[in-house]
């Protein structure tokens, strides 16, 4: 039985008719949302239009005057699909982007896809973005290029460490990097606008095109999909619309179109430097580089583009670390992630979700010994398969709802999801044998990962008759058995908690025939004491202490049965080193073993304040 999850059919309250929460101040504003949720996007202006003349080069002069329309058509689609995630933020007020869109209009199993090939790029684009920033790094202080390995996985656990600290706080750490980055980038574009000729163009002679290809459709595709690596991040801020402040919807769709516009510039911008300039790929100089040295010089504007572009690249990975940890949220409330990704602790910080995000970036870093060449060929491919559910996904909501003006959104977005379905499947073509192959591998996996957790979930809903309104609740017969040790406070506190629990206390001792001294002496002490509990000693003549006590309470099982384990909680955290760990390891036995409803009692030893005589320490 599934848990109803309100979804974004319902109108979204306005500032006014929400209670005041104390924990806006921890949430996004709208240039808040720009530096934590779009860095990815921001940050691909320095590798998006290299990868478009990567491409168009080798067809000499010829292709490279396609690198204009080319980038004129991937602002086209930035268009479309700016637009698209703007409705998709009205729609979807709770978050998801492609996975709620999908999930609505297009099927579980499609919303599957699209948030699995969401999960596969944000933590891809943690690395690769990690990478990228450490390689621009290392590009200005070569004497840093052997300690990659080790200087990648400290750049991400200071952006974890900062994002546990909560996302608006990291929003404004980011602020200052992203301001002068664009300020940069968009200066930069406006002196050499304003330029008859470059400042230098001392790289020009530098660069040659070997094997020269013809100008053709399939060429201007790869082109195009290859730029098309400049719009990855667009969907983080529908993905992320709870972490907003009021009204959440109005200030996620200002900072999406402030996105859209921003990025539509720089490329555009970029482009037309790259034609006025006559750029070419250099080995060992960036696109971008080539540019900002021929509209400014090789001065102090041309090092601020170029540490800014290092430090937008490094923390281009917070866009994922505000976009994932939502949409795992989500997918735990729909029962296809483990609910602990659903929690939230102080500050709104979803702590599984950063976590799981920094530890399989680690390890995909690890892996790679912190190349950003073994990653990019893996990026990019999943966004694309979210862009292409969404605008599909946008089109059945126009045709069901038939808005004012719906057939021509409808024809947007369905022009949108032809061009991103066609980049889709000639990015992971072109990329296949360099890795891309692992991601068609990973996706479905995680699809078919995520329905059996949904299935698990659905069988323990069943069981415990979720939706449905119980039987009244009668009391039982029961019996709380104790294992104990010894006569001690630890048992007797054990003791008086098992007499509030059931009818019936039975304190159970394993003896074993080589213990004949140890038990007559318990046996005295007990009758001693007197406690007024009964007593049942379990016989073993092979020296366990765990199979008789499960096989008594498995004997028991026609009552309700509870069992106490008394364990000493050590003062101080070093001392659990001293524990025999005998309670962990019986209550491990009984509950793979029996029905009964197993409590760790735990009797947390208090800091002595005068001496205790020796008769009265305890055993470990």
């Amino acid at each position: 039985m599934r848990i109803p999850l309100v979804r974004g059919d319902e109108p979204a309250k306005d500032a006014a008719e929400e209670p005041p929460d104390a924990g806006e101040r921890h949430r996004l504003s709208v240039v808040g949302g720009l530096a934590a949720l779009s860095l990815d996007a921001m940050a691909s202006v320095a590798y998006g239009p290299e990868a478009i003349v990567l491409v168009l080069a080798l067809a000499g002069g010829a292709g490279m005057g396609f690198t204009l329309p080319v980038t004129l058509t991937i602002a086209a689609l930035l268009t479309v699909l700016t637009l698209s995630y703007r409705q998709v933020i009205a729609a979807f007020p709770e978050g998801g982007g492609a996975y709620g869109v999908a999930g609505r209009y297009l099927g579980r199993r499609a919303s599957l896809v699209a948030a699995a090939s969401l999960i596969i790029d944000y933590v891809l684009n943690v690395a690769v973005s990690v990478a990228a920033g450490v390689a621009a790094l290392t590009s200005a202080f070569p004497e840093l290029l052997p300690h990659t390995p080790w200087l990648c996985p400290a750049v991400l656990a200071l952006i974890t460490f900062i994002n546990y600290r909560g996302i608006a706080y990291s929003a404004r750490i980011f602020i200052a990097p992203t301001v002068v980055y664009v300020g940069a980038i968009v200066l930069v574009i406006v002196i050499g606008l304003l330029r008859e000729q470059p400042v230098t163009s001392e790289h020009a002679a530098a660069a040659q095109a070997d094997g020269l290809q013809t100008v053709g459709v399939l060429l201007l595709l790869k082109a195009f999909a290859n730029g098309c690596a400049a719009l990855t991040g667009v969907e983080a801020i529908a993905n992320a619309v709870p972490s907003f402040r009021r009204p959440r919807v109005k200030r996620a769709q200002r900072a999406e179109v402030a996105l859209g516009a921003l990025l539509a510039v720089m490329l555009i911008g970029i482009a037309l430097l790259i034609e006025r300039f006559s750029i070419r790929p250099v080995e060992g100089v960036t696109v971008l580089s080539q540019v900002t040295e021929g509209a400014v010089g090789h001065g102090a504007g041309f090092y601020v583009v170029q540490f800014a572009t290092v430090a937008l690249l490094a923390l281009a990975a917070n866009t994922s670390f505000g976009g994932l940890p939502v949409l795992a949220r989500l997918l735990a409330a729909d029962h296809h992630l483990p609910h602990l990704f659903a929690l939230r602790a102080e500050r709104q910080v979803h702590r599984y979700g950063i976590g799981f995000l920094a530890v399989t970036s680690a390890l995909l870093l690890v892996a790679a010994r912190g190349d950003m060449n073994t990653l990019v060929p893996l990026f990019a491919i999943g966004v694309f398969v979210g862009f292409t559910l969404s605008q599909t996904g946008m089109v059945r909501h126009w045709l069901a709802d038939r808005p004012r003006g719906w057939r021509h959104r409808a024809l947007l977005n369905g022009f949108g999801a032809l061009l991103t379905g066609v980049a889709a499947v000639v990015v992971t073509i072109s990329k296949f044998t360099e890795g891309g192959w692992l991601i068609l591998v990973a996706l479905p996996a995680l699809v078919v990962l995520m329905e059996r957790i949904g299935r698990a979930y659905g069988r323990i809903g069943d069981r415990l008759e979720l939706g449905r309104t119980p039987r009244p609740p009668r009391p039982r017969r029961s019996v709380v058995v104790v294992p104990i040790g010894g006569v001690s406070d630890l048992t007797r506190q054990a003791l008086a908690a098992a007499l509030s629990l059931g009818d019936r206390v039975v304190a159970v001792r394993v003896v074993h025939p080589e213990d004949a001294d140890d038990q007559r002496r318990f046996l005295t002490e007990w009758e001693a004491w007197s406690p007024g509990v009964e007593l049942v000693l379990l016989h073993d003549d092979r020296l366990r202490l765990v199979e008789p006590i499960v096989r008594y309470v498995r004997d028991a099982s026609q009552q309700h049965v509870f069992v106490v384990i008394p364990e000493l909680e050590p003062e101080h955290l070093w001392q659990r080193v001293l524990q025999n760990q005998r309670g962990a390891v019986l209550a491990h036995a009984l509950r793979r073993d029996t029905d009964a409803v197993v409590c760790r009692f735990r009797f947390r030893l208090a800091p002595l304040t005068e001496p205790v005589p020796a008769h009265q320490s305890a055993t470990t």
